[in-house]
């Protein structure tokens, strides 16, 4: 066999770009759950890939492509098995067993992220070496290997459903059977918004899967010889592009309307929801049947994750279900609806739309529904297996530590480089040199008895304590050092007056405006008068609007500092 250099570099780039989806995957998921499981959720992205890989190329490759033998990495087809019926032009059996090893590992690491942030970590190891070895390879032998789907006319370009909605539905049975997280659902069944630590994280992650779905649609073309197979490369990433840009700006304007705000979660799951749609046609549709793909997959992945999360009660973290799961099936319909390239032996285009009647539109649809029941039926065997055998929980304790202490031993995924926000405590004042003082002439407390202390001035010692909104922290900071305030401390807490706050949403679900995100800033003076601190801080601070804070004033009994045993007044003063 003579092999293309074009073809097995455009494959092997293609495998490349795919593989990086994981980078992108990992940090959606990380960043639409909370910082406490961070590092197990990367783990977990790792973890589909390193162990699918083997698993994959042991017996998986095999038993979807119908080779007679199993283990094929590098060797000789001929050894094990005769691939040759599905080989692509030109392009070796390495190349193309990496190329289908990434799709294995994208179906599987879709399942973390439904199943995020309480899924013991062994049992999700389990489960996803099950998807790569045999759930994903059986259905995928249907569809791209041969299988009595492909015989039948399926048309799925690259993998709507036998990579997205495949993930989806496992994820689908594996939420189920798990369980909502702890405090998700109140007693009546309302669902409750449970924010991601960082949607930062999740934006690039999104930007990163945008990137890689060139390759995961253009390079499916597994060649680039050829006018007409040239033409389509260049369709393929004009429809893939237009579908994602469709459904991000549909989303962000259906959310808006919804929930009063551009929700910019759901808008992030818009992006990714037209990416999975259009898969499955990508080559077939023309950019105006891109643009309606994009267009109806945007009001299915805003009212799916709705759906699945009041109605079903099911807890998906991150949207895979319905932006992977219902995406990927409505993308594969509506291929036969609006398929132009994609002919019959008469030359006539299949799509509904284009006159090619309903025969191709039922095999599309006949296919989902077979894949969908299938994945469904066998990984709810795995989930209950799993669930009464090993367990597939986490215990409650472990979920409210987060599993990143629990099952790695790690604090925090972020060390030093994220402080907690619940506890940030600075000194905002820059530090004045005042000299060193050596420990043994500090006077402490215990040496020195307060009545020894001599005041240099008696002076009423007051706490100024100001919650406010931290968008006037700058402002605040400034004016206070022109009245004389060398020193405060500063911290970012939760909370919120008698109004309660304004009503917000996160992915659709009202978020409970009890604990707002606020600036405690704490002032002690003496020197300065306390009137003039109030008077400032009112001028800063005011605009008129619900939410401008309060100050609290506290007596202050006495103050010693550490440094010197000053107490009282002295030890307010640094000259």
């Amino acid at each position: 066999m003579e092999y293309s250099a074009v073809n097995t570099i455009w494959v092997l780039v293609g495998a490349a770009l795919v593989f990086f989806m994981q980078a992108g995957f990992a940090m959606v998921e990380t960043g639409f759950t909370r910082a406490k499981n961070a590092g197990n959720i990367i783990m977990k992205n790792l973890m589909d890939f390193a162990i699918g890989t083997p698993l994959y190329w042991l017996a998986g490759f095999g038993m979807m492509f119908g080779g007679a033998g199993a283990l094929v990495g590098g060797l000789d087809p001929l050894v094990l098995g005769d691939y040759s019926s599905v080989l692509p032009e030109g392009v070796p059996l390495p190349a193309f067993l990496i190329f289908q090893t990434v799709f294995c590992a994208t179906a599987a690491t879709i399942v973390s992220g439904a199943m995020a942030e309480r899924t013991k970590f062994l049992s999700y190891c389990i489960y996803s070496a099950i998807i790569s070895l045999v759930v994903y390879p059986i259905s995928g032998h249907w569809i791209w290997g041969g299988g009595w789907l492909s015989q039948m006319g399926f048309h799925d370009f690259a993998g709507s459903t036998a990579v997205h909605m495949v993930g989806g539905m496992a994820a689908l049975a594996g939420a189920k059977i798990l369980g909502p997280r702890i405090g998700k659902y109140d007693k009546d069944g309302k669902p409750k918004a449970i924010l991601g630590h960082s949607l930062t994280l999740g934006a690039l992650g999104v930007f990163i899967l945008w990137f890689c779905w060139f390759g995961f649609n253009g390079c499916s073309t597994v060649s680039m010889t050829g006018a007409e197979t040239i033409f389509s490369a260049g369709n393929i990433f004009v429809t893939t592009n237009l579908a994602a840009a469709t459904s991000t700006v549909a989303t962000m304007i259906i959310t808006w309307v919804r929930y009063g705000k551009p929700d910019i979660s759901m808008t992030l799951n818009g992006s990714l929801a037209g990416l999975v749609a259009i898969t499955a046609g990508c080559d077939a549709v023309d950019p105006s049947g891109a643009f309606f793909i994009g267009l109806i997959a945007s009001f299915v992945v805003v009212f799916g994750i709705e759906f699945v999360d009041r109605v079903l009660k099911i807890d998906d973290p991150v949207g895979a279900i319905g932006v992977h799961g219902l995406c990927g099936a409505t993308g594969t319909i509506l291929t036969g609806v609006f398929a132009k390239y994609l002919v019959d032996e008469a030359g006539k285009p299949l799509g509904l739309l284009y006159g090619g009647g309903f025969h191709f539109l039922g095999v599309e649809v006949l296919g989902v529904v077979t894949v969908a029941v299938y994945v469904l039926a066998l990984m709810s065997v795995v989930f209950l297996t799993i669930k009464h055998t090993i367990g597939l929980r986490a215990g409650a304790e472990e979920e409210i530590r987060g599993l990143d202490v629990t099952e790695h031993g790690i604090s925090s995924s972020y060390a030093d480089f994220m402080p907690s926000t619940a506890s940030s405590v600075t000194s905002v004042m820059p530090p004045v040199d005042l000299g060193e003082v050596p420990v043994e002439a500090a006077v402490t407390v215990e040496a020195m008895p307060l009545e020894k202390v001599e005041q240099a001035k008696e002076a009423k010692i007051t706490k100024v304590d100001i919650v406010t909104n931290a968008s006037k922290f700058e402002e605040l900071k400034n004016a206070m050092a022109l009245i004389g305030v060398t020193g405060m401390t500063v911290t970012n807490v939760l909370g919120c007056g008698i109004q309660k706050g304004s009503a917000g949403y996160y992915r659709g679900v009202a978020v409970e405006p009890h604990l707002l995100p606020k600036m405690q800033v704490e002032i002690v003076v003496s020197k300065v008068p306390v009137e003039t601190v109030i008077e400032t801080a009112k001028k800063v601070l005011y605009t008129g609007h619900v939410g401008d804070g309060k100050i609290f004033l506290y007596n202050v009994e006495n103050v010693v500092k550490i440094r010197t045993g000053e107490e009282g007044y002295d030890a307010l003063q640094d000259e």
